[in-house]
């Protein structure tokens, strides 16, 4: 028999031949696969978690710093400002945007139009920040992202192909191209590229007044000075870490957290410190540094136990404003500056004297002050007073001369010991990254001319106004003195040091109640209807390594009521330029204590007196 081919075997055959090629290479390509995927299904089950994972941080909130009412002196703020896509808001909401903003149409649309064409290639604008919550531009927005309007949006298009000119394309056979068209599309939408943020803000109410204590935060609100840096662990908190993952377990929870770091929210810090004084003690130092064309001037008010009732310094910025910063304005100048006292020390040195029992400070006691006692000069007014007065009259008039002929009765290791019991030299523990702490240096060093000018507050010692102040509670405590205390802690044990004998403390502080009166060099720090007790001091500054006797530091130590103190203050202003005398207001004189810082104490002790209704006036002075 013959065979013969048919027509198109060729063709055929070479079909047959491709077709069952693609067959086989379909089914190992199916078999490998398989095979794969089971190999390597653990880990595309593991690359879905993955996306299905994501990370969650919840941002821990700042605590408040209070006072010891309760007050808010420093709270964290939720702000929020507008960030505007100018790309993608509808020209049809330009105009019910910009009412909404409160904003000029025209200004407007003017920067939505150059936001549109700027070639930064930065797409985001925003209009408007720093918002409180209940800014009724929020509501305006939000009742604005609820409306609806009819946008219409055109596109330019080419017409749809016809059968036939899809089957002259398949083939290959070149078409003529036909005009584009523009189409219009219209629907209801609501307005596009408009988000609200928020974020959170640090805010001081009593602002200026309280800020080189407080301090305040920086961009990233963290604590940058102040009780904002000194407490910063513990007001910041630590943000919460977790991860948001599927739940294969159950078929009604989709979704767990698996929380890697626990969220701890900021605490709470209340100070000892009283608003209302803390405001009355900022207003007076500030009047007095600006009457007296003083530098800057500061402050500081204790409770009888320790307590830190004000602490101000001026000058002081605002920590809300935020386009200023002056590191000066949030110098905490009653912590960080180290002073030399001056006659501030003059009750501590009788006092001691009158412990160890070599003067008797009774009326009939005279003390010499005829004769010049190394470089510390007989005064001029010894025909005023005598050739000798009493330790009464040594403290009215802060005569130096009398309290060295006192020292010179004291043993150098004995006034080393009781200074040291003051405190002096030696951290109070308040704000430890400021303080400094002054230098009491040890008796041992000590010459002949230091001996004689620690009596009144200069030589081998120097100190800060805290540290001034604390010495003063030995007279609201008959001789005891307590720990300084800045941050309210009802379970704390109060701690404290028995530096002299009540017997001889009510003396020197009955004494010191007679500075504060018209025979004494207090007598600017009378406040009708209260006692007060005190003292005057005024020491040289030292500028360039040297004293400078123009350029002088004045203080006024006091505290009341004088039979049992409740409120202890002390002030300093530094370089005060214009002083005046008591009986002609327009007769200048050069600024003392006197003249300066017992006025400033009478401004902020009378409000502050006044405001309490636990001490009741008396009609005598």
């Amino acid at each position: 028999m013959k065979f013969t081919r048919v027509q198109n075997y060729w063709n055929r055959q070479g079909l047959i031949k491709y077709s069952f090629f693609i067959i086989t290479a379909i089914f190992a390509y199916q078999a490998i696969s398989i095979h794969s995927q089971e190999l390597e299904n653990t880990s595309l089950q593991q690359k879905a978690l993955a996306k299905a994972e994501k990370n969650l941080t919840q941002k821990a909130t700042r605590g408040n710093i209070l006072d010891r009412n309760g007050n808010i002196l420093a709270i964290s703020l939720i702000q929020q400002k507008i960030n505007l896509d100018p790309t993608l808001i509808q020209d049809e909401f330009i105009p019910m945007l910009a009412e909404a903003l409160q904003m000029p149409f025209e200004e407007f649309q003017s920067k939505i139009e150059e936001k549109r064409q700027a070639s930064s290639g930065r797409r985001y604008l925003i209009i408007k920040e720093n918002l409180t919550l209940t800014d009724p531009i929020i509501a305006n927005l939000k009742k604005l992202k609820r409306q609806t309007l009819e946008v219409c949006q055109s596109k330019i298009v080419a017409p749809s192909k016809t059968l036939l000119d899809r089957a002259k394309t398949l083939v290959g056979i070149q078409i003529d191209s036909k005009n584009q068209v523009e189409v219009v599309r219209c629907k209801n939408q609501k307005i596009a590229g408009v988000a609200l943020q928020s974020s959170t803000f640090r805010y001081y109410p009593k602002a200026e007044s309280i800020s080189p204590l407080l301090g305040r935060t920086n961009n990233e609100n963290v604590g940058a000075f102040g009780i904002e840096s000194e407490f910063d662990s513990l007001l910041a908190g630590s943000d919460g870490q977790a991860k948001i993952t599927t739940n294969k377990k159950s078929s009604n929870i989709y979704y767990q957290a698996e929380v890697s770091q626990v969220l701890h929210q900021g605490e709470d810090i209340q100070l000892t410190i009283d608003a209302d004084i803390q405001f009355h003690v900022f207003n007076a130092i500030k009047k007095s540094a600006e009457f007296h064309l003083a530098d800057s001037a500061s402050a500081i008010v204790l409770s009888a136990n320790g307590e830190i009732l004000a602490l101000a310094n001026y000058p002081a910025g605002d920590p809300n404003d935020h386009q200023s910063y002056d590191p000066e304005d949030y110098r905490n100048r009653v912590l960080a500056d180290k002073i030399e006292p001056g006659s501030t020390m003059k009750p501590f040195t009788v006092l001691l004297a009158l412990e160890k029992g070599v003067i008797t400070a009774t009326e009939d006691e005279l003390i010499d002050v005829s004769k010049s006692i190394g470089h510390v000069k007989t005064n001029r007014d010894v025909r005023r007073y005598g050739d000798a007065i009493t330790v009464k009259k040594i403290l009215e008039k802060s005569h130096n001369l009398g309290t060295v002929n006192i020292m010179e009765r004291l043993e150098a290791q004995d006034v080393y010991k009781a200074w040291q019991l003051l405190g002096f030299g030696e951290y109070q523990g308040l704000m430890p990254s400021i303080e400094n702490p002054g230098v009491l240096r040890h008796y041992s060093t000590w010459g002949i001319i230091d001996k004689r000018t620690i009596a009144f507050g200069h030589g081998p010692m120097n100190t800060n106004l805290a540290q001034l102040a604390r010495a003063y509670l030995v007279f609201a405590n008959e001789g005891s003195l307590p720990n300084l205390k800045l941050i309210k802690d009802e379970e704390e044990v109060e701690l404290s040091t028995q530096v002299f004998s009540a017997k001889a403390t009510n003396r020197i502080k009955e004494i010191l109640d007679t500075v504060a009166s018209m025979k004494g060099s207090g007598y600017r720090s009378i406040i009708n209807g209260y006692e007060i007790g005190g003292k005057t001091g005024t020491a040289e500054m030292v500028i360039d390594g040297k004293y400078d006797k123009d350029i002088k530091r004045t203080y006024f130590v006091g505290f009341s009521p004088v039979e049992k103190p409740k409120y202890i203050m002390a002030v300093r202003l530094d370089y005060p330029k214009q002083c005046f005398t008591l009986w002609d207001p327009d007769l200048g004189v050069r600024c003392q204590g006197s003249n300066s810082a017992a006025m400033t104490f009478k401004d902020a002790m009378e409000k502050i007196l006044n405001a309490d209704a636990s001490i009741q006036p008396t009609s005598a002075n």
